[in-house]
């Protein structure tokens, strides 16, 4: 079976209503790769639906949609991590969703408890390390924060989405107290102040800055694929660990989406999350984006599999949601800028 066709096969199965053959969907993502466009453009050649999309920052796209109110146009709702899917949920600016496709496919622990946002991408954040100067690499996220390591970190700023993810997981599963005297512990181990994104961090290590960095493994899946100036001409000289993999596992941060409200295309907004959770739109995140599929089994493209197999960390993401609040404030208590 092509591609296509199993897309023509979901969308068939989606809904009998004459809403999928036709009609519009206006989606707001603050996902910002431009590999997306064949994403929607096969969503239309499968359903006729024609994709409507306004990009930008996540933060401004839930301002907007408050401000919009029960008049927004929005159908769907896209960004890249827990952080902002949730608060869009808190604001209720989402609505919960009955699917079958989507409740046998996402599993459970990669969507909302009320079905009102479901994860459709991950990616594992990891640590990497100079292979050159790490004789004994960090082998678990706790490890970042031993004395041997002073002097030799970089990691993404307190304000960045990523870094309170992380701390909000560690609060999970450690608890505050611990996960408090590990970001102090990390913040002295820091070999500069955050700045940047994953992949500068990742070009910290190539230039010698940084001995050792945490990144997103798309970030680095990509520079093996393609020309990344200032770190794929140097990549081998970058290993990886997928840390704790003798306990929580590698921490997930996800993509995810939800119905939009008042949404006035829910049938094809509801079809929309559905083709994101076929095994065509899976692969294409992998393929597409380097990122790892949320549905089991489907197949992952050759940069994101040289990275290897690992465990990843199965804690449900409304547990680190409920969890943030906690890791901003240990964030500020430690000084990490």
């Amino acid at each position: 079976m092509t591609t296509k066709t199993s897309i023509f096969a979901l969308a068939l199965a989606m809904t009998a209503s004459s809403a999928v053959a036709e009609g519009e969907l206006n989606l707001y993502s603050s996902r910002h790769y431009d590999t997306d466009e064949r994403l929607y453009s096969e969503f239309t050649d499968a359903t006729g639906i024609t994709v409507n999309r306004i990009e930008g920052n996540a933060d401004e796209l839930i301002a907007r949609m408050e401000a919009e109110g029960a008049n927004s146009p929005v159908d769907v709702f896209l960004t890249v991590d827990t952080v902002r899917i949730t608060r869009a949920k808190d604001l209720g600016l989402l609505q919960s969703v009955d699917s079958d496709v989507l409740e046998a496919r996402v599993p459970a622990y990669l969507q909302d408890a009320d079905n009102q946002w479901f994860a459709f991408s991950q990616r594992a954040r990891i640590l990497f390390y100079d292979k050159n100067e790490v004789a004994n690499p960090p082998a678990t996220y706790q490890d970042l924060a031993k004395p041997e390591y002073e002097g030799m970190v970089c990691i993404r700023s307190s304000s960045n989405v990523y870094t309170q993810n992380i701390v909000a997981a560690l609060v999970a599963h450690l608890g505050e107290e611990a996960a408090a005297d590990w970001a102090k512990a990390v913040v002295a181990n820091f070999a500069r102040d955050p700045q940047g994104g994953d992949t500068d961090q990742l070009r910290g290590i190539v230039s010698g800055e940084c001995d050792i960095a945490m990144s997103n493994t798309y970030y680095f899946a990509r520079a093996l694929r393609k020309d990344v100036s200032g770190l794929s001409d140097s990549i081998d000289g970058v290993g990886w660990v997928f840390p704790n993999q003798n306990d929580i596992g590698a921490h997930m941060n996800i993509s995810g989406g939800g119905v939009a409200a008042h949404a006035p295309n829910k049938d094809n907004a509801v079809a929309f999350l559905e083709y994101l959770a076929s095994d065509a739109a899976q692969q294409y995140f992998s393929a597409g984006n380097d990122e790892y599929p949320a549905v089991p089994g489907v197949g992952l493209s050759p940069s994101v599999a040289a990275l290897g197999i690992f465990r990843p960390d199965a804690i449900a993401l409304s547990d680190i949601a409920d969890n943030i609040e906690a890791a901003q404030r240990i964030l500020a208590e430690a000084g990490w800028k």
